[in-house]
């Protein structure tokens, strides 16, 4: 019978990459994560890792047993799911991540809604962006996470996760107050920064409505770029959760070919019918209520 808790160690190792990564994340030291993988090969009774300059990677023996402890984990997480369920209370913690302009917007009427209906769970919440955040939910550091998609911009799909959409969030195109859209290929831009999905898109839109962007201003912090248009700074593409529950302070216009981001929750396949995790979602499904369209 092999050590459950190595066979995690060695399933952290794979997600993580390195053995000083799986030791900061389950506040080990270095030299005590090596030493339980070590003593799981002397049970399973063959190399496990190969040294790859100073970085080390699984065997395909140890590729195996991977596979096998997320199956045996989202058994776990089923069996544990079941229990809570089978209570009349919702407790424990639970821990998910979003994006920020889901933090500003909708996380906190989720949590007091949470706090009022059930006391007695613990929730601990982060800001993540959404390829972190995914990232993070499959190595088992959060349970839910509330993430963005944007057009043409997939975030990667883990084989393992359980995703659930929520609702469309449009975008349209922020100007300060009197400026013609027709100034905007002249005019500054502020955009996230290079690489981020939400950069790629607008660089993209500008380029497909025939003309090349000037951005001279780049920031991931939404409430900058609302304040860089505001000020008369810059031109911006931004969703229409910027505007939940606060007064629109710029011109907005619909774009040509209409666009939207794709908002969606997920979670561990054996998770999602935590009683918590359900009651988060639905939950966040009331906070999102006002965002969709009328039938």
């Amino acid at each position: 019978m092999f050590d459950l808790h190595r066979l995690r160690l060695l399933r952290e190792l794979s997600q993580r990459g390195t053995l000083a990564a799986v030791a900061q994340a389950l506040n080990y030291s270095p030299s005590s994560v090596s030493q339980q993988l070590s003593l799981l090969e002397t049970e399973v009774g063959v190399p496990l890792l190969e040294p790859v300059g100073r970085r080390v990677k699984l065997t395909p023996q140890a590729e195996i047993l991977v596979r096998h402890t997320e199956e045996v984990l989202a058994r776990l997480d089923q069996a544990e799911s079941e229990v809570a369920a089978s209570l009349h209370e919702i407790t424990g913690t639970l821990r998910v991540a979003t994006f920020q302009t889901a933090a500003l917007a909708l996380i906190p009427a989720t949590l007091a809604r949470m706090r009022d209906e059930h006391p007695s769970l613990r929730i601990e919440f982060q800001v993540l962006d959404p390829a972190e955040a995914l990232s993070a939910l499959n190595a088992r550091d959060f349970d839910l996470v509330f993430v963005e998609e944007w057009p043409d911009q997939p975030e990667a799909r883990f084989p393992g996760l359980e995703y659930r959409e929520l609702v469309r969030d449009p975008i349209r195109l922020a100007v300060p107050r009197g400026l013609a859209t027709g100034e905007i290929g002249s005019y500054p831009w502020i955009m996230e920064t290079e690489g981020f999905p939400q950069r790629i898109f607008n660089v993209n839109w500008c380029r497909h409505n025939g003309f090349e962007p000037d951005v001279r201003f780049s920031s991931t912090d939404v409430l900058v770029k609302l304040r860089f248009v505001e000020r008369g700074l810059a031109v911006a593409l931004l969703p229409d959760l910027v505007w939940y529950d606060r007064e629109i302070t710029v011109d907005l216009h619909e774009l040509p070919e209409p666009k939207s981001r794709l908002l969606f929750t997920a979670a561990r396949a054996g998770r999602g019918q935590h009683p918590a995790v359900r009651a988060f979602r639905e939950a966040l499904a009331l906070s999102v209520a006002p965002l969709r369209p009328p039938p």
